[in-house]
């Protein structure tokens, strides 16, 4: 009778219970706009971004990056000096010691000694240089080592999905045996401890012998310290052995959700490749926000010197920006500008690939009968879902996110400032907020992560669903921390097999010892072969990274669709549920055979 009331009151706590629906068929389909006071206001941001990438491009000059610069503020390799492409620097020792070596870089003015423009380079030094250079350059297997860092990423893609793939089939004997693991690590942990505490106890090394220093491997030679060691692990491998005891049938059914993922995943191929339209909308976003920084920062740059007969010397020294037009006087403003709105549309393009997942992966657990039920083009469906209905309630949560990020880029602007300063407190304090905020930021991509899978299955604003999400998660609490767990484990398991297997391959292939295609590489060829191994392992890690964001993705999606089932459903003839007969039999649950004559839900 109390744990029935203790359940009541946690329902009322974080809202009632789904009930069940008639209507309701997995994904509404007649949906309207969502949050569109949102929608348009971001639209009108996007707008103002343009104009300002178009009064940048108008304003900046790219020849102050393209081409080098005189002492009187003419280009190089530009109208009149056209023939005259490079620049010479009289005492190019004067540049290393001016006050501001990275504008010498940016401008070309600022070091302070004689430029003047020149054709070519004939000095002794610099002809002896290229000779070197193209001495010990090897030409022709460029494009051969370019190839065999290819393969080693095609190898990661194949690993990666293969990975995914088999899943359904191997994910209980992985999470099992990464369990017994874990556990298996703390007993030795343990057993280790304990030998190292009774070798210094018979050695009678004490730390009221050893006492304050700052050498702490001195302290691994007494015996309190493995002491503590021994009582803390032993502490953790209860706590877990406890949680393993009364927890396993949430772990079954967290590897049945993660099975169930992989058949989604299998079912949805083309989810797969969604990750590549993301990375593409995010390229151009940096690329706008690059070019638009670039030139924006080159809208101040002016210099023309008197060059008549009374000053023939005349020379161009950088002082500061140009702040006598309109948009010169607001470049400050403009930055601004730029940084707060790629910020907005970076996680709008991430916001929209996660609804766009979310809706075809729901699309696939409301199948009744699956795979038949599925509808045909899940993924296309879903993206044009979320761009006709829902850009407001994505355009929203992206919002919140940028705001939080934008007080943690000021928070370490505000650090670096404090850096030099002593006093304490305040650097305690700052500590304090940058963490505090951090996990704001963390909290904020989680409610925004779900509350989009919300907004793909029901339509709903986003404050409605982030609310719904939070309460159904809420309710669930125990199973949200356990599937996460072990979801978090076996993907961290996955890419570090697939990046250490791409990275220990591609490191006995470019070191030479195995070789695939003998007559067209020689690991002699290569003068630093770590540096093809560093772009394949980072490459790997770029490529599971993304696949395994899928499936991801499609766990927190199915685990959200699979409670709501178990709110709304009770397996009646009425009420059938739409989860997996795997997932049933665990939780002891079937849906009632319809009678003879009776038509299917």
């Amino acid at each position: 009778m109390g744990k029935k009331k203790d359940e009541e009151d946690s329902d009322n706590k974080f809202g009632e219970p789904a009930q069940f629906d008639p209507n309701f068929r997995g994904l509404i389909q007649k949906r309207g706009c969502t949050d569109i006071i949102c929608c348009v206001l971001f639209f009108a941001v996007i707008l103002g971004y343009i104009v300002v990438g178009i009064l940048a491009w108008l304003y900046g000059d790219p020849r102050h990056i393209l081409y080098p610069k005189n002492s009187t503020g003419s280009f190089c390799g530009s109208g009149e000096n056209k023939d005259r492409p490079n620049l010479l620097y009289f005492d190019l020792l004067k540049c290393a010691t001016a006050f501001n070596v990275m504008a010498n870089v940016l401008n070309g003015i600022q070091c302070p000694t004689k430029q003047v423009h020149i054709s070519c380079c004939t000095d002794f030094p610099v002809a002896v240089l290229l000779a070197y250079m193209k001495s010990v350059c090897i030409y022709g297997s460029v494009g051969v080592h370019v190839f065999s860092i290819l393969r080693g990423l095609l190898i990661a893609m194949l690993v990666s999905l293969l990975f995914l793939l088999l899943l359904r089939f191997i994910a209980p004997v992985m999470v099992w045996l990464l369990i017994i693991g874990v556990l298996g690590a703390g007993a030795y942990g343990i057993y280790h401890c304990y030998w190292e505490y009774d070798k210094h106890k018979k050695n009678s090394a004490t730390i009221t012998d050893l006492g304050f220093t700052t050498n702490f491997n001195s302290y691994l030679q007494v015996q309190e310290t493995w002491l503590a060691f021994l009582i803390i692990l032993s502490i953790v491998e209860a706590i877990l052995l406890l949680m393993l005891i009364f927890l396993r049938n949430r772990i079954r059914i967290a590897i049945a959700l993660i099975q169930e993922s992989s058949k989604a995943v299998g079912h949805i191929m083309s989810a797969l490749l969604f990750p590549l339209i993301t990375f593409a909308l995010l390229l151009v976003c940096v690329a706008y926000w690059g070019t638009t920084a670039l030139y924006s920062s080159l809208m101040g740059f002016t210099c023309t010197p008197n060059l008549s007969t009374k000053c023939p010397s005349a020379s161009c020294i950088f002082i500061k920006y140009n702040n006598e037009g309109l948009f010169q006087r607001n470049l400050f403003n403009l930055q601004i500008y730029n940084a707060v709105a790629f910020l907005w549309c970076v996680n709008f393009v991430i916001a929209l690939g996660q609804c766009t997942l979310a809706g075809a992966f729901a699309s696939y657990y409301w199948a009744f009968n699956k795979p038949a039920d599925i509808p045909y083009f899940p993924v296309c469906g879903a993206f044009i879902r979320s761009l006709r209905y829902h850009v407001g309630s994505l355009a929203f949560g992206a919002l919140i996110l940028t705001l939080v990020q934008i007080i943690r880029i000021i928070l370490e602007y505000i650090d670096s400032k404090l850096n030099s300063a002593e006093n304490g407190l305040a650097r305690c304090i700052m500590c304090c907020l940058k963490c505090c905020f951090w996990c704001l930021e963390k909290f904020v991509k989680f409610i925004n992560r779900n509350a989009y899978i919300m907004v793909a299955i029901y339509g709903k604003n986003f404050c409605v669903s982030a609310k719904n999400a939070f309460s159904l998660l809420m309710r669930n609490v125990l199973r949200v921390v356990v599937l996460d767990k072990v979801t978090d484990l076996l993907l961290f398991f996955g890419k570090l097999l697939v990046v250490g297997g791409v990275g220990v391959l591609s490191f006995f292939f470019f070191s030479g010892r195995i070789r695939i295609d003998q007559s067209t590489f020689h690991s002699e060829n290569l003068n630093y072969y770590w540096m093809p191994i560093i772009t394949v392992v980072f490459g790997s890690y770029l490529i599971a990274h993304g696949f395994f964001s899928v499936y991801n993705m499609c766990v927190d999606t199915l685990f959200l669709c699979f409670l709501e089932d178990l709110e709304r459903n009770d397996g009646s003839e009425q009420k059938p549920y739409f989860m997996s007969k795997n997932l049933m039999n665990i939780l002891n649950k079937s849906n009632k055979t319809p009678k003879t004559g009776s038509k299917k839900k």
